[in-house]
């Protein structure tokens, strides 16, 4: 049976937990991914593990092995900026294209409060899934690395 899991700054994870988690969006994230201290610090905003907006962290398990995971951050912004971003969403590579991360990226919209942003390759598969969700692609991103 499935069930979701969800981590912020009331229900913390563990330890071990917390690398579970770091160890599955490090895997199964495959070339879209971060360095694992990267993810680390994404979950650590979610859960308010130090100064910040807060977010959460939320999981669909089964059996106790993850399915699949998000990461939202919150933003401290409205308007302008939207209050959410999407800073993680991977889908166990054996479930890919059975509805996992559908439905864990429909839980996730339902309960972050305002709109959320998300930053997705152009090449990536996942960009069909976050159309068929609402999302859009209104802006071009350009970012100056430092």
């Amino acid at each position: 049976m499935r069930k979701t899991i969800v981590f912020d700054a009331v229900n913390k994870p563990t330890e071990i937990e917390k690398k579970e988690v770091v160890e599955f969006l490090y895997h199964q994230l495959e070339n879209y991914g971060d360095p694992r201290n990267d993810i680390k610090k994404a979950i650590d905003y979610s859960i308010k593990e130090f100064a910040s907006f807060g977010g959460f962290t939320m999981l669909l398990k089964e059996n106790e092995q993850i399915l699949a995971a998000v990461v939202i951050n919150k933003t401290g912004m409205s308007g302008y900026i939207p209050e959410n971003i999407l800073v993680y969403i991977a889908t166990h590579s054996s479930t890919r294209g059975k509805g996992v991360g559908k439905e864990l990226m429909q839980k996730a919209i339902t309960r972050a409060k305002g709109d959320i942003a998300l930053h997705v390759e152009p090449n990536n598969p996942a960009i069909h899934l976050y159309k068929k969700l609402g999302f859009a692609n209104p802006y071009l991103e350009m970012r100056l690395k430092r």
